[in-house]
């Protein structure tokens, strides 16, 4: 296994054990994280004050604990790599949140300097925007 994906596996391992810790420390201050579509966590984020203050803080207190990540595939070229998978949760409004990804993250020696983020859109809306 290279390095990116040690890195990457070893992330969503701690993620799962509610350390977000190492995960949120692969990324470059600087990094840019586009997540697809039209929902309201759709769009560019710039920089890791971006992703935490309009994405990931927002986004957790819509959970009920933490978002487990399950790891299915992960794909290494060059500079990128690809993760395939799968979230778990619950929402503080009772229901569920359990999603598909892929990532596509780009490095820069040992940090993510970018992401885009494909999910299933429609699920993301019926979990957080009615």
């Amino acid at each position: 296994m290279n390095k990116h994906k040690e890195l990457i596996t070893a992330g969503f391992n701690a993620l799962a054990e509610g350390n977000s810790e190492p995960l949120m420390g692969l990324f470059d201050d600087s990094v840019q994280w586009r997540i697809i579509g039209d929902t309201k966590f759709s769009g560019l984020y710039k920089g890791m004050e971006e992703v935490t203050g309009r994405l990931l803080g927002p986004l957790s207190e819509l959970l009920d604990g933490h978002l487990h990540i399950f790891v299915d595939n992960l794909i290494s070229e060059g500079n990128y790599l690809v993760c395939q998978g799968r979230g778990e949760s619950k929402t503080v409004a009772g229901g569920t949140y359990n999603n598909t990804y892929c990532w596509v993250y780009k490095w820069s020696g040992d940090k993510i300097t970018a992401v885009t983020e494909y999910l299933d859109t429609e699920i993301l809306r019926a979990s957080f925007e009615n």
